[in-house]
């Protein structure tokens, strides 16, 4: 076979037993051993991915086996931006969901943030989103915020949970819950809803950024860069900025 086949056919086989892979081994074309490297790092990466998706189930596989069924997974982003709201997350996954990689939305690149997004959208049994303005965040505190956009989201779902795995927070909503810290790390559930929440908070600030151009949200998403700070010092808050977050505030007085 030449190079470009024996490409081809290694794209079908996930299996290191198989018989080709004695053969291949003594080929001393330096493609054919490149190729042979390159599928090794690719199946261990797959099978490093398997074994933390395994972990990062067992919170999810307990409740199951334990005959509850409706697990939403429920976590925010956007506690720390100067600008922007803050937005929450609430996702019921099947027993049968499986995604390699699945992560906490902030160790993943945007591309793969954004193909988890459609996935979890295509899959889950339900998904709802809460989007809580600056001028609420301002007007309760950005921690009380923060609840009303988890319990907005828990409220959305199609569906009523039987249980609830938080990120980090406590809800006291009547449905048994129980609060992870790094939850978004250690659960599907919630990564899940980390990543929902993310991809629709990124997609609003870039949206925003095309109205107020002199902040860079498309790049910062509101948080306070070096190139944010300047802009606000150049221009001064935008509407959308949080009048009760320092610097905004100084900025004001």
């Amino acid at each position: 076979m030449n190079i470009k086949e024996i490409q081809q056919k290694l794209l079908d086989i996930n299996d290191p037993s198989a018989p080709i892979f004695e053969q291949l081994k003594h080929d001393e074309r330096k493609g054919v051993q490149s190729l042979l490297s390159k599928w090794y790092r690719q199946y261990e990466q797959k099978q490093k991915d398997h074994l933390s998706f395994i972990q990062k189930s067992q919170y999810e596989i307990k409740l199951w086996e334990g005959g509850i069924k409706r697990i939403a997974g429920v976590d925010e982003v956007g506690r720390g931006p100067l600008a922007g709201p803050v937005v929450a997350a609430a996702v019921i996954l099947p027993q049968s969901f499986y995604y390699p990689g699945l992560d906490d939305s902030k160790k993943l690149t945007e591309s793969k943030k954004e193909e988890m997004f459609d996935y979890i959208n295509a899959t889950a049994i339900s998904v709802s989103v809460s989007i809580i303005n600056h001028d609420v965040i301002d007007t309760v505190n950005i921690y009380e915020a923060t609840k009303l956009a988890m319990k907005q989201a828990i409220n959305g779902l199609d569906l009523t949970p039987e249980y609830l795995l938080i990120d980090a927070m406590k809800l006291s909503m009547g449905i048994e819950e129980e609060s992870i810290i790094k939850g978004d790390s250690k659960s599907i559930s919630i990564a899940a809803a980390s990543i929902i929440a993310k991809v629709t908070r990124d997609r609003l600030m870039k949206e925003y950024a095309t109205t107020y151009p002199h902040y860079a949200f498309e790049r910062n998403m509101g948080y306070g860069t070096t190139e944010h700070l300047e802009g606000l010092k150049s221009v001064g808050p935008s509407p959308i900025h949080r009048r009760s977050f320092a610097p905004v505030k100084e900025l004001i007085q």
